[in-house]
């Protein structure tokens, strides 16, 4: 078992943080956000703390098991490159009709955090890797994540609560941790 201490300092050494993004960057699961044709820009968490990990040189991902063209629009206003966004795609016929997902999306099946995050620390030799969601997907993506920080800011689930190695409710508490 890490300690509290060892936690925050390999947070603050991490190369990448990869965030889940419903419930965790924005406060509603995406799909609610697609039915109401959203305005996501209202819903962004206030994440200052993606600027100051891109200020530290930390390479930041959003790895999520919604829909690409939500999570890329969510990207765009935290200045993160959609070549930094995991997700799944939507496919549609020519006709425009809703054709399926894709199926080849590590984040299409089980266990596809932990996959995406993998193939991070192969692709770019990462050595420390944090994972932040709200759910038992972003937890089980620990390992091959060297910490996973549990989040409650907008939805308490208790199993994470119960099991996270670090839960937090607000990112006030990261951003105070890069000061130090």
């Amino acid at each position: 078992m890490v300690s509290h201490s060892e936690l925050r300092k390999l947070f603050c050494s991490a190369d990448a943080v990869c965030f889940d993004v419903d419930s965790t960057v924005i406060r509603e699961e995406g799909i609610d956000e697609l039915a109401k044709f959203c305005g996501v820009e209202d819903a962004v968490s206030e994440m200052e703390l993606v600027s100051r990990l891109q200020e530290r040189n930390v390479q930041v991902f959003l790895i999520s098991g919604g829909f690409r063209s939500i999570v890329e629009h969510v990207a765009s206003k935290l200045n993160i490159p959609s070549t930094n966004v995991f997700a799944n795609r939507l496919k549609f016929y020519f006709n425009g009709e809703y054709a399926g997902f894709d199926e080849m999306q590590p984040t299409a099946e089980s266990g596809g955090k932990g996959k995406v995050i993998k193939l991070l620390k192969e692709k770019f030799q990462f050595k420390k890797i944090v994972m932040i969601g709200d759910g038992a997907t972003d937890m089980e993506a620990c390992p091959p994540a060297d910490v996973f920080i549990g989040f409650g800011g907008n939805v308490i689930r208790q199993q994470v609560k119960d099991n996270a190695q670090w839960y937090i409710t607000d990112f006030v508490e990261l951003l105070g941790e890069l000061e130090e």
